[in-house]
């Protein structure tokens, strides 16, 4: 029986995952894809899809069997991400994971303004409680995110004030996360904030995103009454409104801001600002 990578890689049908599987590709790392579903797992080399959830504990261990570093990208947002989190750590430790590297939030703590921000909190105190050696990795807002803001009219409309965030690229994310697999034992029990190279508020992002895409983006403040108000219609639950809003009182608020080196530390290159982000993604 061929032995499994001892890597194992989640998130890889997503966004971050996705990129930083075809990194370890490109750079000749073996690793194992912890997926739901093997069929949608991504086709590389020396990748090796095995089925598992984080929600249960059972398969999970099975799936994480042999496994030395495992990169785990948090959840997909729902009302019990973080009993999730919870299971998938312990099942980790159980199986003898040696290393795990966690995305967490910028800014995580327990009362932290974004809502979600504080279950990732939790889950970096379950990590290190693990007896798992660990590495976290703190995201500022993504870049990515930015251009999906805006409303069909063009307007991003959200309660963040003069505010401003240290807003970062997944593909410089993906890039961290692929120099710290490659040697876990430089960056055990190290938490990195992770930035873009300056601080930019919403109405400075419309503009730029205007000059970079060709389509007329604007900013509009809202006050948290007009905020909850203009979010109703689309029927979502009331934990994932207060997370959307808390993602703009977030930045209104300052705890977001704040570039570190981090990035160039790791990576060795300046991350990603807005405005070249934007122009890479219109030659790709």
């Amino acid at each position: 029986m061929t032995k499994l990578p001892e890597l194992a890689v989640t998130g890889s049908t997503g966004q971050l995952g996705g990129q930083l599987a075809r990194l370890l590709e490109a750079a000749g790392t073996a690793q194992r894809l912890l997926v739901r579903d093997a069929g949608r797992a991504p086709d590389l080399d020396g990748a090796v899809p095995t089925v598992a959830s984080y929600a249960d504990a059972a398969q999970a261990r099975e799936a994480l069997a042999g496994v030395k570093t495992l990169f785990m990208v948090s959840a997909a947002e729902a009302e019990d991400r973080l009993q999730q989190h919870y299971t998938f750590v312990d099942a980790a430790a159980e199986a003898g994971v040696q290393h795990i590297v966690y995305t967490s939030f910028f800014g995580a703590a327990p009362d932290c303004t974004f809502t979600l921000g504080r279950d990732h909190y939790a889950t970096e105190e379950r990590i290190k409680a693990s007896g798992m050696d660990y590495t976290i990795l703190r995201d500022n807002f993504y870049l990515d995110f930015l251009p999906l803001l805006a409303g069909e009219d063009g307007v991003i409309r959200g309660p963040a004030g003069n505010g401003v965030m240290a807003a970062v690229a997944r593909a410089d994310i993906a890039r961290c996360a692929l120099a710290v697999l490659g040697d876990p034992a430089l960056h055990v029990g190290r938490s990195y904030d992770l930035t873009g190279p300056e601080d930019i508020s919403l109405a400075a992002a419309a503009e730029l995103l205007t000059a970079g895409t060709g389509r007329t983006v604007t900013y509009r403040n809202e006050t948290l009454e007009e905020a909850y108000a203009s979010r109703k219609p689309y029927g979502a639950p009331p934990w994932q409104v207060d997370a959307w809003v808390s993602t703009y009182t977030a930045i209104a608020v300052g705890e977001l801001a704040g570039p570190t080196s981090a990035v160039h530390e790791l990576t060795g290159r300046e991350p990603l600002g807005l405005a070249e982000f934007l122009a890479e993604a219109h030659t790709i």
